[in-house]
C-alpha cells in the first residue's frame, strides 16, 4: 500500500492527510457526516446497522465497530432492541450548529477548535486567578498531580483523566457556567478528533504539558490573572503544535 494511503472498508486504498486509517474510522466519520446532512437532532433515530452498511458501502461488522467508537465519544446511543439514536448532548452548546457539524478529520475544523479553546481557556484562567476558592485550588492541584502520575507510570488513561479534570477545574474556578460548558464541549470534540482522526496517539509533549499545567496552577494560586492567561495561552499553543507535528509525521513519514 502506498505511503499516506488508507484501506477503505471494501479493501480499496485511499490517500488521507492522517495516514493509514482502518475502515471503521472512515465509517465513523461518514456516520457523523450523515447526521449533519440529514440534520438529525439529539434523540432522532438513525438508520439501522444494516441500512448504514448498505448506504455506506461496507459491512455490518465495520458499522458496528464505528458505532462503538461514536457511542464511546457520546455522539451515538445504541438502545438494545430499539436501534441507534443521535445521543443527547450534555452541554448547553451541545445542540449548536458547530457541535453537530464538527468533523474530526477535517484539519481546518481541528485548528479552529484550538482557536476556540484558546479563547475559552485564556479567559477562564484569568478569571480563576481572581475567583478561585481554596477548595477549587486544591481540585486544580490534585488534577495536575493525577496527570503527572499518569505520565510517570505510563498510564495514558490516568494522564487523560487528570488532564480533563485540570482544565475543567480551571473553568469551574472561573465561576462562569458558560465557560465551564464551553470548555467541556470543546474538549469532548478534541477527544473525538484524537480518537477518530489521529488514532488517539496525539500527546507527544506530555512532559511539557505537566510543566505548563504547573505554571497555570501557580499563577492562579498566586492570584495573578495576566500570568495565568499567558500560561494558558502557551499551553494551548504548544498542544496545537503537538497536533501539527503528528499530522506532519503521518503525511510525510
Amino acid at each position: 500500500m502506498a505511503a499516506g494511503a488508507t484501506e477503505t472498508p471494501n479493501g480499496n486504498t485511499e490517500r488521507s492527510a492522517s495516514g493509514y486509517r482502518p475502515g471503521y474510522e472512515l465509517i465513523a466519520e461518514q456516520i457523523l457526516q450523515l447526521i449533519a446532512e440529514l440534520q438529525l437532532q439529539p434523540g432522532d433515530r438513525l438508520p439501522t446497522e444494516n441500512e448504514l452498511a448498505s448506504r455506506l458501502g461496507t459491512s455490518r461488522t465495520v458499522v458496528r465497530e464505528a458505532v462503538k467508537i461514536l457511542s464511546a465519544l457520546g455522539r451515538v446511543r445504541a438502545q438494545k432492541g430499539r436501534g441507534l439514536y443521535v445521543a443527547d448532548d450534555e452541554g448547553m452548546l451541545g445542540s449548536s450548529r458547530w457541535g453537530r457539524f464538527f468533523l474530526p478529520t477535517d484539519l481546518e475544523h481541528v485548528y479552529t477548535l484550538f482557536e476556540f479553546r484558546r479563547v475559552q481557556e485564556v479567559a477562564s484562567s484569568r478569571l480563576a486567578a481572581t475567583r478561585a476558592t481554596p477548595a477549587e485550588l486544591r481540585a486544580i492541584e490534585t488534577a495536575a498531580e493525577t496527570c503527572e502520575e499518569g505520565h510517570l507510570t505510563g498510564r495514558r488513561e490516568l494522564f487523560d483523566r487528570g488532564d480533563d479534570d485540570f482544565h475543567t477545574s480551571i473553568a469551574i474556578a472561573s465561576h462562569n457556567p458558560f465557560l465551564v460548558d464551553a470548555v467541556r464541549e470543546a474538549r469532548r470534540l478534541q477527544r473525538q478528533s484524537s480518537t477518530i482522526g489521529l488514532h488517539g496517539t496525539v500527546g507527544g509533549h506530555a512532559q511539557e504539558a505537566i510543566a505548563e499545567h504547573a505554571a497555570i496552577y501557580r499563577a492562579v494560586r498566586d492570584g495573578d490573572p495576566e500570568a495565568a492567561a499567558q500560561a494558558a495561552a502557551v499551553h494551548l499553543d504548544k498542544t496545537l503544535e503537538d497536533y501539527r507535528r503528528e499530522i506532519q509525521r503521518r503525511v510525510f513519514g
